[in-house]
């Protein structure tokens, strides 16, 4: 007869408390936390000027400060106890929920990692005092203490009873700068209100109420004559309105670390729009550099799920490829149809001081009105009038040709390091960059299309590497066929059938180029267009003769667009004026 063994059991149930202050650690990680959590409660509250204050990082205090509605006694007793919230009742009101909070953990998980102190008055008569400790037994200390109408949040020693945490804090230093990030990141988004940081009692910074996403993104950002490079657009769709706020080449940078997503106010991580970001400015930029810029989704709460991360840090849309679309193309457009035009102005204006001053002024983009409207203020109405539509076809770029005259000749000067030609034209020196140009030039070509194709003799067969390769190719094989790129599936291999005229790179760098062509997006047409040229246009070191370098020229002037399609400048000018002052003759 056998006897069952008594095994000690390996699964136990953690004590409540236990339990509540490692959930606690996942909402509240670090000082930064404390300050999303409390500058969004502040803000749900309607407060119109809001101060933040930490002390050592945050680690030894985290408060903030607002004059909004405020809690009466019975409110404040119940505020931090686990997933207490005035935003919603049951689990459908998530679906229409429009506050930055709705969950209520903020003041529960920093009640379980810190000391909890909050003074809230509703109407400055009556306030009252709520302190709550990790580990307390028994109800909190609450008591009467006066102040005027709105609420101070304050965090004491961060991890003060939790060891094993508080290692892994960074330094006072860095800690700080983290939460002047989401200072920053939620100043952002509510230009209408009056925000202040103040670090180990210095005030660091002072943003008071603007009219615009724009102007408080110069406040944040940039020095004020930066400012006059930054744009803001607005487009919209089914049940969406977007705000886009971005710079214009003079402030491109080598990295993304000023580029933000924003949804009905909450800063998120979604790389697809970021893409559409700089697929909407492709072509405007060199490479190697980001545009910096924000964009502010407004959308219709239903058709948004902002559940679905434990800080709300991500969104899923109901419909993101329109989003998408309608970012991309409205800046696409914006660039086409602005941008070139308020950069041709600036390049050719004079250099004398006067007129440089009254080229500093030129007007802009206009911007959009104040983003405090909330979702259900924006009719269907208002979407269709505030949206900025600018059309733009082709054959309407000569609009935006560059001002030099059509009737003056050009003069051939000569050539200059196997790469540039060297031309007079209108009293002005032009360097043009020959590879530029005439990459520019056969862009326009391919664009217009249709893009010559030329069977191969041997097709080219070729695997991909991931099934993400495959369903790219059978989903755009149609539109690959249009640009010159004949392929068909053989038993579980692809093979190039054609290829476009003139193709000459070895097959596997031929495969790598057309599954690079995933990355493109809704640009897939102009990706491919600005590879072609690339390759067909005359390189660097290529010799042109007299005639050759002068037709280019006169073709170069003629273009709509003084850029190759990687952002790149076609020319460089001098005018007689610049050259006089450089040698001192005026």
């Amino acid at each position: 007869m056998s006897v069952t063994p008594n095994v000690e059991p390996k699964i136990k149930v953690l004590p409540p408390e236990e339990a509540r202050r490692i959930a606690a650690g996942e909402v509240i990680d670090r000082p930064s936390a404390l300050v999303r959590e409390f500058l969004d409660n502040a803000i749900d509250a309607g407060g119109r000027n809001i101060e933040l204050i930490i002390e050592e990082g945050g680690i030894n205090k985290t408060e903030v400060v607002d004059d909004g509605n405020g809690m009466g006694k019975d409110d404040l007793e119940l505020c931090w106890l686990t997933h207490a919230t005035s935003k919603i009742r049951s689990l459908d009101d998530l679906k229409t929920a429009s506050t930055l909070g709705f969950r209520g953990e903020a003041l529960s998980a920093a009640a379980a990692v810190s000391r909890l102190e909050i003074h809230s008055s509703p109407d400055g008569a009556q306030a009252w005092k709520l302190s709550v400790g990790p580990g307390e037994k028994g109800p909190p200390l609450l008591e009467q203490s006066p102040r005027t109408r709105g609420t101070s949040v304050r965090a004491l020693g961060l991890y003060d009873t939790i060891p094993a945490r508080k290692r892994f804090l960074k330094r006072p230093g860095s800690e700080a700068v983290s939460c002047q990030q989401i200072f920053n990141e939620k100043a952002l988004a509510f230009p209408d209100i009056a925000f202040r940081f103040s670090q180990d009692g210095q005030l660091k910074s002072f943003l008071p109420p603007v009219s615009s996403l724009r102007e408080r993104f110069i406040q944040i950002f940039l020095e004020e004559r930066e400012g006059t490079f930054l744009y803001e657009i607005a487009a919209s769709g089914k049940g969406f309105f977007l705000s886009v706020v971005f710079g214009g080449v003079e402030l491109s940078r080598r990295d993304r670390r000023l580029q933000y997503v924003f949804a009905n106010s909450r800063r998120i991580q979604d790389f697809a729009l970021l893409q559409a970001l700089e697929y909407g400015l492709s072509g405007w930029f060199p490479n190697g550099t980001h545009p910096l810029g924000a964009v502010f989704v407004n959308i219709d709460p239903e058709l948004a799920d902002f559940n679905i991360h434990p800080a709300k840090r991500e969104v899923r849309f109901a419909d993101p490829g329109a989003i998408h679309h309608a970012l991309s193309s409205a800046l696409r457009d914006f660039c086409r149809a602005e941008l070139f035009q308020s950069s041709s102005r600036r390049a050719h204006c004079e250099t004398d001081d006067n007129a440089q001053s009254e080229n500093n002024n030129l007007p802009f983009a206009p911007s959009n009105t104040s983003h405090e409207e909330s979702w259900e203020k924006i009719s269907s109405d208002q979407l269709a009038t505030e949206a900025l539509h600018i059309s733009f076809a082709a054959e309407e770029t000569a609009n935006y040709s560059v001002p030099l005259s059509q009737d003056s000749k050009i003069r051939y000067l000569g050539y200059l390091f196997g790469l540039f030609i060297l031309v007079e034209k209108d009293d002005r020196l032009f360097i043009i960059d020959q590879h530029a140009a005439h990459e520019r030039i056969l862009y326009n070509r391919f664009i217009r299309g249709p893009v010559p194709t030329q069977e191969l003799l041997v097709a080219i067969p070729f695997n991909t590497e991931s099934p993400d390769d495959d369903l790219f190719l059978e989903e755009k094989q149609k539109e690959l066929a249009k640009l010159g790129i004949v392929l068909k599936r053989n038993e579980g291999e692809w093979l190039i059938e054609a290829l476009p005229s003139g193709w000459n790179l070895p097959d596997r760098e031929t495969v790598n180029e057309i599954l690079s062509l995933k990355t493109a997006g809704e640009n897939l047409a102009e990706r491919w267009a600005a590879t072609l040229s690339c390759r067909k246009a005359v390189k660097d070191g290529d010799f042109l003769d007299e005639e050759t370098a002068l037709a280019l020229a006169e073709e170069a002037f003629a273009l709509p667009v003084q850029l190759c399609p990687h952002g790149r400048p076609i020319w460089f000018e001098i005018s007689q004026r610049e050259l006089l002052k450089a040698v001192k003759r005026l």
